[in-house]
């Protein structure tokens, strides 16, 4: 979800794809004349008694048609031209001119194309006097819209930054649960819903105080009155009970408030609404508060269970590792290093030096999360290395390296690259045929492009080995999914002569 919040880009697309199915919807009903039937028929109706002639593609199909595209048109231009530099604060003016302008051309298009739809009122009205009337309402509707563009940024903008930041709002207010953030999200975009939907102010109010008061009491339960009934006896029924009076006293200020903001006609429905919170409350968020909290203790015994097996394979782990004792093996290294020095055994003393170094990374640095991409290099050079001292003296094998020497801080996760490169000498080296490897490994910014190649032969058939795809290879793309879900492209190629792999990984 962080990712994704920190992405405007995502965000975007998600808006742009609603905005574009909501239009192609709307232009796919207008042509099958099944959308607002009874708007049309009442558009026709009016017509007739108006006695004028009307034809539905010029007096409902045509300036509908006009409005759809304008709406949507002007929703692009807003979202992805002008709102976003506004929110970065850049030519403000600028964008501001430009956001007036749009809204002006809407309530112009909306004035125009209701001469069209609103014709009949020709006959009540001189020509002046309806242009007058329709320019004005059209202007006062544009100005509206334009308030609950505002408004929906402003949701938008709020709903980002709550769950960009709710593991911070959390730690800091704990009353405040993540579960409280995203019902409080949907709760800011059904009330922007039923304002643009033009409901009554009484239905706005009812849903403005009922679901919000749900959304804290469920953040104080979770809070305050559920943690405390650990250990008691029928928690439930204490946990009802507690919850009732609670929900009591916060339907108070809901009906002192509704009573002062309706009008004296409607101070029945500031009773209703108080009367239906407390049912609301009890009957939904009560039960609700209830199964995730119990929920949620049952992952934490499972997770605290998981959590002591697997410190105690850790605990095995160790104490496997600790029976190999490294210091010996060095030992033991350095003895044969330097005794192949003084029989002057070149080759065998470089590749035991290579193998040490080998070994020091897989004992140490293999256990770290990242590390520095020079080291990894340095460990795919030493295992190259290693490898062409076993295959040098074959005229038929040809091993070829393109390896950048990498200057920075980049990290990357370790052993990431060597799956692939003993997958390429695994199978693409036979001391009877030809056989060629190819390595290559550049980095550009913070992308690292790596592209290796092999030749492929026929394996035996009683090979143990021969359906095997390749040593670490499921393993590897695993890891690579989890470490860098959205940062990597991994591209493999086999013929039947050549093995092909090609990566690219944005680094940190």
């Amino acid at each position: 979800m962080k990712n994704f919040i920190k992405n405007p880009s995502d965000i975007n697309r998600i808006e742009y794809w609603a905005a574009t199915t909501m239009f192609v919807f709307s232009i796919f009903f207008l042509v099958s004349g099944s959308v607002n039937i009874h708007e049309w028929r009442y558009n026709k109706d009016s017509f007739t008694e108006a006695q004028q002639q009307y034809t539905y593609f010029n007096n409902y199909f045509l300036p509908s048609l006009v409005r759809y595209i304008t709406f949507y048109g002007s929703y692009l231009l807003l979202s992805f031209f002008i709102v976003p530099p506004l929110s970065r604060r850049e030519n403000i003016t600028l964008n501001i001119l430009f956001t007036l302008v749009i809204f002006y051309i809407i309530s112009v298009v909306l004035a125009v194309t209701d001469t069209w739809l609103q014709g009949y009122f020709f006959n009540s009205y001189t020509e002046d006097q309806l242009y007058a009337k329709l320019f004005q309402e059209s202007a006062i509707f544009s100005f509206w819209l334009l308030m609950m563009f505002a408004l929906y940024n402003f949701i938008k903008h709020i709903a980002v930054y709550l769950l960009g930041n709710s593991d911070l709002i959390q730690s800091k207010y704990r009353v405040i649960t993540r579960d409280g953030i995203y019902a409080f999200i949907i709760w800011m975009i059904g009330l922007f819903l039923l304002l643009i939907s033009q409901v009554g102010s009484d239905v706005v109010l009812a849903f403005a105080s009922c679901p919000l008061a749900g959304i804290f009491l469920y953040c104080y339960a979770m809070y305050a009155i559920l943690p405390q009934l650990r250990g008691t006896a029928k928690p439930f029924r204490v946990f009802m009970k507690n919850f009732f009076w609670v929900t009591l006293l916060s339907s108070l200020p809901i009906l002192a408030i509704l009573l002062v903001l309706l009008t004296s006609h409607n101070k029945e429905i500031a009773i209703i609404t108080a009367l239906f919170n407390i049912g609301f409350q009890l009957l939904f968020t009560a039960p609700l508060a209830w199964y995730v909290y119990k929920h949620r203790i049952s992952v934490d015994y499972e997770i605290k269970g998981l959590q002591t097996a697997l410190g105690r394979s850790t605990a095995d782990l160790n104490f496997l590792r600790s029976q190999i004792n490294p210091h010996f093996l060095f030992n033991i290294l350095n003895t044969l290093y330097g005794t192949s020095l003084q029989e002057k055994a070149e080759r065998t003393s470089e590749g035991i030096q290579k193998l040490g170094d080998m070994m020091r990374f897989m004992l140490h640095e293999n256990l770290q999360e990242k590390i520095s991409l020079n080291r990894e290099i340095e460990y795919l050079n030493n295992y190259i290395a290693l490898q062409s001292l076993r295959t040098q003296s074959s005229p038929d094998i040809t091993i070829s390296t393109e390896i950048e020497d990498h200057v920075g801080v980049l990290q990357i996760a370790p052993m990431l690259l060597i799956p692939f490169v003993e997958n390429a000498f695994k199978h693409g080296i036979s001391l009877k045929e030809k056989s060629t490897i190819r390595v290559s490994l550049v980095t550009k910014d913070k992308t690292l492009y790596f592209d290796i190649s092999n030749s492929m032969h026929d394996k035996p058939a009683n090979d143990p080995e021969k359906d095997n795809n390749g040593i670490g290879l499921s393993n590897v793309q695993q890891r690579l999914r989890l470490m860098y879900p959205t940062r990597h492209e991994l591209s493999i190629r086999e013929s039947g002569k050549e093995f092909f792999v090609h990566l690219t990984i944005q680094l940190d």
